[in-house]
């Protein structure tokens, strides 16, 4: 069994820090707290030892992975030709919820990047992930900590679900703050490109930036991790309602109650009574689904639900990253 290491979010141990560094100095795999989700960390430079993610997640080869950094100066080690743009973003928003895709440097290990030229980049905002990549004197790369296609683990809880006895170690840092990835901006070009939306919003970079754009095609999504592949999913179907569609709520829960275990998951309390309906009601915004869904949709799978239908929120600021996690989730999509 995967060993979980109780660790202080706030003033992480020094002794246990250094002992999970050793792991990833050695080429092992340590799963780690961050603001957004739980990261699955390898040594960012040793190719085998990044090789073991994949293996560990079943994640595809050609989905690229986020090196994190601890310092600016380690960013150096990583990647080359960083523009006042990008200096200028990481200047604000580092440590942060941004990954910039950057011109990779040949000393990372090409499989981080799939094989692309690019390398992702972002200093996570945690005292345990930082401390962690100084002990481990090295840049880390590290997708979310669970299983290719399930939803990302927000407490060390999900980590040990999905991959027990498969990496060495998982650091227990509690809750994550945020609760989804980090937003994803390509700043290769002139015009930086929003490749996947997160907590830090489209108004936010074009504050310091001027234009931005948004990524279309499959060859500027393919620079960036989680947007071509079906993510975020539970065992059970998932139904996304989304925000301002006239589709009833009710009416659409209690359809599906005739043939399956419904969980729903929304804003909106409904008047189903029914031994085989669940709900669990958040708040309206984009704080309080991002922070609570995936956990919700674990919860719903350990529940028995066979099917869960979710009531969406609007695009607006940040909800517009959790309305991407929610429409990847789903297998149906009302009022798109």
């Amino acid at each position: 069994m995967t060993p979980v290491i109780q660790i202080n979010p706030a003033h992480p141990e020094a002794q246990l820090i250094e002992q999970a560094g050793a792991i990833i100095r050695d080429g092992g795999l340590v799963a780690f707290p961050t603001e957004t989700v739980y990261g699955l960390g390898a040594d960012a430079m040793n190719e085998q030892a990044v090789a073991r993610i994949f293996v560990a997640k079943g994640r595809p080869a050609d989905n690229p992975l986020i090196v994190h950094v601890s310092h600016r100066r380690m960013l150096d080690q990583v990647a080359e030709g960083i523009s006042e743009q990008a200096e200028a973003l990481i200047e604000r928003y580092w440590p942060g919820p941004l990954t910039l895709v950057l011109k990779r440097r040949p000393e990372v290990a090409a499989s981080v990047s799939a094989g692309l030229p690019t390398v992702a980049v972002r200093m996570p905002n945690n005292a345990v992930a930082l401390a962690l990549i100084r002990a481990a004197r090295t840049a880390i790369a590290a997708p979310s900590a669970n299983r290719s296609g399930r939803p990302s683990p927000t407490t060390a809880a999900h980590v040990l679900a999905d991959l027990d006895g498969r990496i060495e170690m998982i650091l227990d840092g509690g809750a994550t703050n945020i609760g989804i990835e980090s937003t994803v901006l390509d700043v290769t070009s002139r015009v930086p490109m929003i490749l996947r939306p997160g907590w830090v919003t489209e108004a936010q970079i074009a504050a310091i930036t001027g234009a931005v754009a948004r990524a279309a095609s499959s060859e500027a999504l393919q620079r960036s991790p989680g947007t071509r592949y079906r993510h975020y999913s539970p065992r059970a179907r998932v139904v996304l309602v989304e925000h301002g569609s006239p589709a009833p709520l009710e009416a659409i829960c209690k359809e599906h109650l005739k043939s399956a275990t419904v969980g729903f998951i929304g804003h909106t309390p409904l008047a189903i009574t029914n031994a085989n309906f669940q709900a669990m009601i958040l708040q309206a915004d984009a704080a309080a689904y991002a922070g609570n869904i995936y956990a919700a949709l674990r919860e719903m799978d350990e529940r028995g639900a066979t099917v869960i239908i979710i009531e969406g929120i609007s695009d607006a600021g940040a909800g517009a990253a959790v309305m991407d996690r929610l429409r990847r989730a789903a297998s149906e999509i009302i009022g798109a």
